[in-house]
Parts: structure tokens; sequence; C-alpha cells
């Protein structure tokens, strides 16, 4: 079994840090107006083929920005009333993945998907009171080596408080944030198989037996997969996978790599707004 570094150390570690750069780059370039990465789109297509789905992916919230991965909880407000001014239905993320594999039909107008990565305690101190009225789902990546073991992490306790909820999901975020391409390239084939299988098997075994509900779904560390993480990640029994792209999902993308957009506090309502009025005016020009 491979040991565990602190998990703060390892999403700080410099070698990941060009990934977390280049989707931050991406989501700056849409918090400043710059265009959007467009999804290949098909020769023809229904109303359905034609959905676009922003995937919205947070990390940690508080009151300033401690880092470039902290959205101020006034910034967050912003986001949600223009969500909601906007007349967009904010969905689960079962049902962008059933969509995706064809087992839903279809998806309500102008739908989007919340997501939270890491599990950091300014989950349930600070977004989570934010979500009580709208009750919106959420959906929460979790690697779980960090629960009621880093400081800056939430306890196993918290997760299910906010499961009890009845609109939070706990997922998986590997088991303890490694960067999987870097160790790829670092690594024997063995050994690496060896490790990623861990690293996808035992996060869901473990978050599994925590929170008494299966764990079918998954988002990369750093955003980076490759061909054959996600058949591993097929393997190991999870159904979709997601990482970043700062575009929306649709049926054109792979189950195991659909993208999401990079959430960071100099995205404001204005540019939220024009975030999402793009993500879904593709639908109308498909």
């Amino acid at each position: 079994m491979p040991s565990a570094p602190a998990p703060l150390r390892d999403l700080a570690a410099p070698p990941g840090l060009w990934t977390r750069r280049a989707w931050l780059g991406g989501a700056l370039a849409v918090a400043s107006g710059g265009a959007l990465a467009q999804p290949v789109k098909p020769a023809s297509v229904s109303a359905s083929t034609a959905t676009r789905v922003p995937v919205l992916a947070y990390h940690r919230f508080g009151p300033t920005v401690a880092d470039s991965m902290t959205v101020r909880t006034r910034t967050l407000a912003e986001h949600l009333h223009v969500i909601q001014d906007l007349g967009c239905t904010v969905i689960p993320l079962a049902d962008l993945v059933a969509w995706r594999l064809g087992q839903l039909p279809s998806l309500p107008p102008r739908p989007v998907v919340v997501t939270v990565d890491d599990g950091h305690r300014s989950v349930i101190e600070a977004m989570a009171p934010m979500l009580r009225d709208p009750r919106w789902p959420v959906t929460l990546f979790i690697y779980p080596s960090a629960i009621s073991n880093a400081r800056y992490a939430m306890r196993w306790e918290d997760l299910r408080e906010l499961q009890d909820t009845g609109h939070c999901t706990i997922e998986s975020h590997t088991y303890w944030h490694p960067h999987l391409v870097r160790e790829r390239r670092q690594r024997t084939p063995e050994d690496f198989d060896r490790f990623a299988r861990h690293q996808l098997s035992r996060a869901k075994t473990v978050l599994q037996e925590r929170m008494g509900r299966p764990v079918t779904h998954l988002a990369w560390p750093f955003g980076m997969s490759d061909a054959g993480l996600q058949a591993l990640a097929a393997q190991t029994g999870h159904a979709a996978a997601f990482g970043l792209g700062n575009r929306p999902a649709s049926l054109t993308d792979p189950v195991f790599d659909l993208p999401r957009y990079l959430m960071v506090d100099a995205l404001g309502g204005r540019q939220m707004a024009r975030l999402l009025q793009q993500a879904h005016s593709e639908e109308t020009r498909s």
C-alpha cells in the first residue's frame, strides 16, 4: 500500500502547479471576457443532443481570497443569484451522467451542475448555510485520506450531516489526491497500475463504508487523466469521471473525462452570467 503524504502538501506540490495554472488561466480568461473553448459539434443534432451543461467546480470559500482556489462568500452569493435570475435549473450530477449514458432522454432547460472538490471545512462552514434555502443538489468530490485528519478538512460527521440534508452527494476524488498523470511518468507500468488502482478502489471503498451508499462518480485530481486512467476508472466500478476544461459538458464528451468550469473569485456575477448565457446559447446555435 503506498504511503500517503500530508494532503495539504500534496495539493500544493510544485510538480502539479502547472496544471492548476493552466486551468486557472482559462478561468481568468472567462472572467475577463475572453472566448470560451467550444465543444465539438455533431453534424446534425436533436434538442437533447444540442444540450450543453455547465458543470461548476469549486474548492473552498472564505471572507477573503486566501489562495487561487478560494472563492469569497460574497462572490458565491453573486453566483447563486445569477443562476436563479437566469432561470437555470440546478440538476443532480447523477442526472447529467444518466443523460450522457442515454439513460435519461432529456434535461430541463438551462441545466447547471454544482460540484465542490477536496472536502475543505469551509464547505460546511460557509457554503452549506448559503444553500439551505434553494436546496440545490451539490456533489462533493472527496479524497478520504484528509477527512478527520487534515486541519483544513471536514470530519466524517460533517459529511454525514451534509448527506443527511438530502441535497449533498459524496463522490470520489481518489484516496489522497495524487497527480496521476505525473505518477505514471515516474513509475514502472506494473507499479503505476497497482498505485492507480489503489487510489481509485480504496477511495471508493472507504467512502461507501463511511457514507453507507454507492460511490460511482470520480473527479480527477488536478483535472488530469489519460486514456489508460479513464479505462481504469471503468474497471474499478465508476460510471463517469470529471476533469476540467472551462467549457460545458455535452453528449459528445468522453464519459470518463467530462469537462467542468474551474470557479475562481475573479469570476464575479457579471462574468458568471456571461459564462452561463454563452454555454446555454450553444443549444440554440447547434
